[in-house]
């Protein structure tokens, strides 16, 4: 049986089939034993207020701090997973609104309550803290204490520490700001659609009218939009320059030599890695200037326009995939990982950790999620496409990943940092797409499946990269001096995106206004980790196929944080201090271009 888009709309919660629901009585049986654990733990934050002050006294005090804070925060994430996602599946039921709205509240609560810790720790001399740390019931949390204490350097005296904390709603303002223009205020002209119908313009609209074949269509769209953020130029302009400002204030404050490396080096990662990903994206612009060139030849066109960027070289494929047959498919297209991976697939299966169809009021778009005492849970919104097999294995990736972690490692190195999660989801994914590619000999689908591969390394390497470089030229620009204006950005950016996709590009002018609009340059050094993730995942999955590495894989999704994570995808043969991996992610990327030039050009 496959469901239909208009069929699954239509349905109420309660109508849904239990065994497409995903099991939240496995986390707590009732509304009633959910209540009681919220109180529990609610308790337990007031009770955190009897360690405060003891930690530096010796070592079991210390410990028995640790175990308090870890026990609350162990038991929050459970409450947490429970509340949200029972919001979730039906955002209109007001029992679970409510219960959404009280656990932020709790999260407040635990995060006050356990605020303490870090600061009293590093406040420990280091001396006495290394033979505390020494001791037999410590030992097991040495990397645990080791990242904790990489902050040592960058953290002030409690007083100026707390002037900081008070002041970080000063501190987001602008990035609010933003938010607010961007998603509420700003307004949009009319465009006419293809059925000839006047329709008010949103962003949601925008991103699927530039996909459309009607290419008048996707020019109005691009006019319309841009025409907005070019009125409020002045004021995006603003916002963005302060976030920036703010980012370099508190680099400096916290004694970095830059906002980049105060961003980047708290999570355990180089700046080498930043710059490595830059210079080698640079390097390899010649294959997105192919590509481009390649849409030109296919489309007809004299000029490739901005608007022109996103339009699929492949019609829409009528390839539909029910949720049994696309169960099918992942599982085949992930026996490289072996029976044990696909073992826990089929529990994902089998136990209800998915919640499939739509329903009135389930929350849109797809995630993974859960704690480390639930199920690695995930929310899709099924359709029978093929783009929902890619989501069902990509959130798969994460939840595999979740799983082996948590069955791993100890709480306390039971999850894995942002860096890691996408290459797990992204792996699965380019094993999928060389499954479909070497299992279907239809010239059409297997020209989807490579325009699909291409378009979203695109996306993710190439364009996230040029992100990552305006990102660095802006907070760089403000470090030195110079006033970031709408013109100075606009000008700058303008001749990034023209180096990015080259020649055949027309240089609209409207592009050169994209960066008033993207949410990301807020986020602090955020985006390269798309471009980093994506390629290793594209590198692992060619080590995974072709040369035997799906043992080395899993012991990198069973690490979670346990060690450094460069250390940890090390293991599974990526070493993102150095090019490798992304010149094995081009030169998939240059090969799969070279097959569907084949494929399209007469």
């Amino acid at each position: 049986m496959g469901w239909s888009k208009i069929s699954m709309a239509q349905i109420t919660r309660d109508a849904v089939s239990p065994e497409l629901t995903w099991d939240l009585a496995s986390v707590f049986p009732d509304d009633e034993a959910w209540e009681a654990a919220f109180a529990k733990t609610s308790q337990a934050a007031e009770q955190m207020a009897d360690y405060q002050g003891t930690l530096g006294e010796d070592a079991k005090h210390l410990y028995q701090g640790l175990q308090a804070d870890l026990a609350l925060e162990r038991q929050f994430e459970k409450v947490f997973v429970y509340a949200h996602q029972k919001y979730d599946q039906d955002t209109t039921n007001n029992r679970y609104s409510a219960y959404n709205s009280r656990v932020q509240s709790l999260y407040a609560q635990v995060a006050a309550a356990t605020a303490f810790f870090q600061p009293e720790v590093l406040a420990i001399p280091q001396d006495k803290l290394k033979t505390y740390l020494e001791t037999d019931q410590l030992k097991p949390y040495a990397h645990f204490f080791d990242v904790l204490l990489a902050a040592r350097p960058h953290t002030l005296p409690a007083d100026q520490e707390a002037l900081l904390a008070g002041a970080s709603d000063i501190f987001g303002a602008s990035e609010q700001t933003f938010g607010a223009l961007d998603n509420a205020d700003i307004q949009f002209g009319q465009v006419i659609d293809d059925d000839g119908q006047a329709v008010t313009l949103t962003n949601g609209l925008y991103s699927i009218w530039l996909q459309s074949q009607n290419r008048n269509l996707r020019k109005n769209a691009f006019d319309t939009l841009y025409e907005s953020y070019i009125d409020l130029q002045n004021t995006f302009a603003s916002t963005l320059s302060s976030t920036v400002k703010g980012h370099n204030f508190m680099a400096k404050t916290r004694h970095y030599d830059s906002a980049r490396q105060a961003a980047v080096v708290p999570n355990q990662i180089p700046e080498t890695v930043y710059t490595t990903l830059t210079d080698s994206v640079d390097h390899h612009l010649g294959l997105l200037h192919r590509f481009v060139a390649l849409r030109k030849r296919v489309l007809g066109l004299d000029d490739v326009h901005s608007y022109d960027l996103y339009v699929p070289l492949v019609t829409e494929l009528d390839y539909p995939v029910t949720y049994e047959q696309a169960q099918e498919i992942a599982l085949k297209a992930l026996a490289p990982l072996g029976e044990d991976y696909l073992a826990i697939v089929k529990k994902a299966f089998n136990e209800r950790w998915i919640d499939v169809v739509e329903n009135k009021g389930k929350r849109t778009g797809a995630y993974s999620g859960g704690s480390y005492d639930t199920k690695p849970f995930i929310l899709l919104n099924w359709q029978d496409t093929l783009n929902n097999v890619y989501t069902l294995v990509h959130e798969m990736g994460h939840s595999v990943h979740s799983y082996l972690t948590r069955h791993n490692q100890p709480y306390y190195y039971g999850d894995y940092p942002i860096f890691l999660a996408e290459i797990a989801s992204t792996t699965n994914e380019s094993l999928l797409t060389d499954y479909l590619l070497k299992n279907n000999d239809d010239p059409k689908l297997q020209a989807y499946v490579l325009n699909q591969y291409l378009d979203g390394f695109k996306g993710t390497v190439f364009r996230q990269t040029q992100f990552a470089e305006f990102e660095e030229w802006i907070h760089q620009q403000d470090a030195d001096g110079e006033a970031l204006t709408a013109e100075a950005m606009s000008d700058y950016y303008g001749e990034l995106n023209q180096r990015f996709y080259g020649p055949d590009l027309f240089p609209d002018e409207q592009i050169a206004y994209e960066w008033s609009r993207i949410p990301h340059f807020y986020y602090n050094f955020y985006v390269y980790q798309y471009a980093t993730g994506e390629a290793a995942a594209t590198t692992l999955s060619d080590l995974i196929i072709n040369h035997n590495g799906a043992e080395a894989y899993k012991t990198y999704l069973k690490a979670g944080s346990s060690a450094n994570p460069l250390d940890v995808i090390q293991g599974a043969g990526v070493d993102m201090r150095k090019a490798d991996y992304l010149n094995q992610a081009f030169s998939v990327f240059e090969e799969r271009l070279d097959a569907l030039e084949k494929l399209l050009v007469k």
